[in-house]
């Protein structure tokens, strides 16, 4: 993993529609005051909502077996076993 530059405190306040258009656009950077870093700049994760069926399917293929017995009992342990009615317990 490449380390991200630097850039000085007035450099970003000079520079700061460049910067964010970078940062837009997945760079990061570490900003500085005085020569030493006190911040950093990193783009925001996006996630994506829609998954083709040609991606789904793509992914089900290396995806690991599914036991249902297995899955049942492994939900019937960690599942809240007390009744919601608080006087039933």
């Amino acid at each position: 993993m490449s380390v991200p530059p630097e850039i000085t405190q007035r450099d970003l306040r000079h520079r700061s529609r460049e910067i964010m258009d970078a940062v837009q656009g997945g760079q990061s950077f570490t900003v500085t005051r005085d020569g030493h870093p006190i911040g950093q700049l990193v783009p925001l994760r996006r996630r994506r909502r829609f998954v083709t069926r040609q991606e789904f399917a793509a992914m089900s293929r290396t995806a690991p077996g599914l036991d249902p017995d297995t899955f049942r009992s492994d939900q019937d342990a960690m599942a809240d076993t007390h009744s919601d009615d608080p006087y039933d317990r």
